[in-house]
């Protein structure tokens, strides 16, 4: 008998019929001698208008009671799912974050699970119940409902398995696994059959949705098998796994996208000790998330300048901020720009493969794409590209690396990278 945990995100209980479908896939695998976990998303579309009803309410929800109402996304699912299960003849038990043991710290509308009390579900368990809990939420120490942000339930689902040391958790959506590159912008992306967490965490964190990048920090961290799925078909997806041997021979797994951020620069910036930190102080107090950053010489002698990437969000709070400094801290002018992109290549590989950045800089160049900013890391090449040249950039991309083929007949990469 295994133990399985298993997350549907809000697509696949989206209505009546597709909360059946799921409690009978899940039914099935009870049937097959299987201890079951589930882990349920609100239904698509509920939480945006729950946050929508805060809002007519308030201009500024209170973060406590904004919480509390949207905790109840979910419990209308483990209902509706339990009541399901109940009606196939078997037994089956709907928990809350709180019922279920799931203690965060105090961070309303991003709390991270701090540990789980595993007893209130694994005394179900010993029931013969299909026990079904609530995504995205949990509870604090002084009782208070917390929420996880957007994509919790996969952290959930994760950090459950973890704690109740799973066979196997399965995270099923609506797409069949984990592609080479998103495929509603290049019809040729491949299913990956395995992806190592370091991967699924680059992917995640530069823009692919498949996965919660805190759901896959927990399987790293504590060596879960995640197994990304479609709920609508039997495919077996793409397991997300560790590193190993094989996936060091494939040079480059995927290539990613983001539209959501902006550049901002500051010209002119005094080349001492403690400007960076000026600069970049006031922003992070703010909360406002930098990611690249670069710094070049100036045509002032003695100054730098200092571009930047933040949230598009954030984009026009971080000008204002940045012109403020500017002017403190005795530096030229700023300037920004909202439309661009970040374009990644990722992989493994690249640890003990060279030529990966000219490959990609040469693919680049031939469709006349300028890049604005480079970063690079162990596994992974980004560049800032301007907007309205994403789309073409991950299809030449994709195509310079022969993502389409075997990953073991694909292009031979050799240059210095």
């Amino acid at each position: 008998m295994a133990l399985v945990v298993q997350k549907y995100g809000g697509t696949s209980v989206a209505d009546v019929e597709r909360i059946r479908s799921v409690a009978r896939r899940v039914v099935e695998r009870k049937k097959a001698g299987n201890d079951m976990v589930v882990v349920l998303s609100a239904r698509a579309g509920d939480t945006d208008r729950l946050i929508a009803l805060a809002h007519e309410m308030s201009p500024h929800p209170d973060p406590r009671e904004l919480d509390v109402l949207l905790a109840t996304g979910e419990q209308i699912t483990i209902a509706l799912f339990s009541m399901a299960v109940k009606d196939m003849g078997f037994e089956a038990v709907s928990m809350t974050g709180y019922q279920a043991g799931i203690i965060t710290d105090h961070q309303y509308g991003h709390a991270r699970i701090s540990w789980i009390e595993t007893l209130p579900v694994t005394e179900k368990l010993k029931e013969g119940k299909i026990v079904v809990v609530a995504g995205f939420q949990g509870y604090d120490d002084e009782g208070n409902i917390t929420t996880l942000g957007r994509g919790g339930s996969d952290t959930t689902a994760v950090a459950l398995a973890a704690a109740l040391k799973a066979d196997a958790c399965e995270i099923y959506t609506d797409v069949e696994g984990v592609y080479t590159t998103d495929p509603n912008v290049y019809a040729k992306a491949r299913k990956l059959r395995r992806i190592s967490y370091e991967e699924m965490l680059e992917m995640a964190s530069m823009g692919a949705k498949v996965l919660h990048i805190r759901s896959v920090e927990f399987g790293m961290k504590y060596n879960v098998p995640i197994w990304v799925r479609s709920s609508f078909t039997d495919d077996p997806g793409t397991l997300v796994t560790q590193e190993d041997a094989e996936m060091e021979k494939v040079v480059v797994s995927g290539i990613t996208y983001s539209k959501k951020e902006a550049r901002v620069t500051v010209t002119d910036v005094p080349d001492v000790p403690g400007m960076a930190f000026k600069l970049f102080d006031p922003i992070a107090q703010e909360g406002i998330n930098v990611d690249m950053i670069i710094q070049g010489s100036s045509a002032v002698p003695g100054r730098a300048n200092i571009s930047f990437t933040v949230p598009k969000a954030d984009y026009e709070k971080t000008m204002a901020l940045a012109e403020k400094i500017s002017k403190e801290i005795g530096a030229g002018y700023v300037h920004g720009n909202p439309n661009i992109a970040k374009v990644s290549v990722i992989g493994v590989g690249m640890r003990s493969h060279t030529g990966v950045a000219s490959v990609m800089f040469h693919a680049l160049a031939k469709e006349n794409i300028n890049i604005h900013m480079i970063s690079t890391s162990e596994i992974k090449i980004s560049c800032v590209i301007d907007e309205k040249y994403t789309e073409l950039a991950v299809r030449v991309l994709h195509d310079a690396f022969e993502l389409h083929k075997d990953p073991h007949n694909g292009i031979k990469i050799h240059e210095d990278r």
